[in-house]
């Protein structure tokens, strides 16, 4: 499919910042840029709950990146970071439903308060373009479609529904609606403090680089997943959670009955779809779904995990349990950003996890999903 391409892609040693770059994604966009020969600086904190206790530099982070260790929310060192700098990638932002809810003034301070402090400095030196990593989360439950076929935006389900196990969503008459892939245009309806907090990100980047005329993309990440995860941090995605528990000889722990409908990505194809964003001219003022436009349910996925890590003995764990700020289905509709970014996700699952499965062996994870399980539950958050 051929796109035109904006003069950033064409012009060599553009210098572009990736706040939270020494993560999981941030860390494979890095070498996506590089490889495409773009100079890549990277502002991040090392926060303890991803990169340990003792904060050091991963040793995945390519060579010719310049790591800046700083935090977001601190004007002067974002500043210094922005000089000489001429596109934004802005990732940083602590990430899980779960912890959101319960660390409410840390997750509000780190996503929100960063991603103003990062806009302040913006406005006095302004980019040639903003793209901010959102999310699906703030979807809540995804689009569904009637027994008549009439379109319905998902519903919180109530709590008795939840305590009486009924997990599917359904109409006025009790029948059950059929989820289908949720496009860009669904309302957002944010069930936990973490989607609030990546909805803002999102909308405050979008406000500001339209008054400032900073061409912002948003892109709305689904499940990623891949080599780099945090495997020793209980709110990370579920696949890193699940790989976490299958090292360390345990059982993969799901909530529900384990038949929610999710789309996992892999972070080859989240890179790409970043770089499209910053190339691409008709992406600005845009939002994007980015996933891979398959669904999986979570129990299909732990007996696939399980498969390709020769862990099949250790059968899932559905706790029948609810965890507030879950949503049943959500998987997505990338037709949007097929046609206006030329994205094609090239990473099929099956051969993700393969790459998935060598690259854990030898790596060391801290199963600590029964840790978080009792601080959720300590707080009345799981029923």
């Amino acid at each position: 499919m051929f796109f035109a391409r904006s003069n950033l892609a064409l012009q060599m040693n553009k210098k572009v910042l990736i706040t939270g770059g020494a993560g999981f994604i941030g860390s494979h966009l890095a070498d996506e840029l590089l490889d495409h020969n773009y100079e890549v600086r990277i502002l991040d904190n090392l926060a303890p709950q991803v990169h340990g206790p003792q904060r050091q530099t991963p040793s995945y982070l390519n060579p010719e990146v310049e790591l800046m260790i700083g935090d977001v929310r601190d004007l002067e060192k974002v500043r210094q970071a922005l000089e000489g700098v001429d596109a934004v990638f802005h990732l940083a932002a602590m990430v899980g439903v779960g912890q959101s809810m319960y660390a409410v003034a840390e997750y509000t301070s780190v996503n929100n308060e960063g991603t103003a402090t990062l806009l302040q400095a913006l406005i006095e030196k302004p980019v040639e373009r903003l793209i901010v990593a959102s999310s699906m989360s703030l979807y809540g439950e995804g689009l569904y479609q009637s027994t008549e076929g009439t379109l319905v935006p998902g519903t919180d389900r109530s709590l008795e529904q939840l305590k009486a196990r009924d997990w599917d969503l359904r109409d006025s008459k009790g029948r059950t609606l059929t989820p289908i892939p949720t496009p860009e245009s669904k309302p957002p309806r944010l069930a936990s403090v973490y989607a609030l907090s990546k909805y803002d990100q999102e909308q405050m980047c979008l406000i500001l680089g339209r008054a400032y005329k900073i061409p912002t993309v948003a892109l709305r990440f689904f499940n990623v997943y891949g080599t780099r995860q945090s495997l020793s941090n209980p709110y990370t995605g579920v696949m890193a959670i699940f790989a976490s528990r299958l090292l360390n000889n345990n059982s993969p722990l799901i909530f529900e009955d384990g038949m929610q409908q999710r789309d996992f990505v892999s972070v080859y194809d989240i890179a790409c779809a970043c770089r499209l964003a910053l190339e691409v001219p008709a992406a600005a003022e845009n939002v994007f779904n980015i996933g891979s436009g398959q669904h999986y349910t979570i129990k299909e996925l732990a007996g696939r995990i399980s498969k390709v890590m020769n862990k099949e003995h250790l059968q899932p764990n559905i706790t029948g349990k609810y965890r507030m700020g879950d949503i049943r289905h959500c998987f997505a509709d990338i037709n949007f950003a097929q046609r206006i970014l030329g994205y094609e996700p090239l990473v099929p699952l099956e051969e993700g996890l393969l790459e998935l499965v060598e690259w854990l062996e030898g790596q060391v994870a801290e199963d600590r999903v029964d840790q978080a399980g009792a601080e959720l539950s300590a707080r009345g958050l799981t029923v």
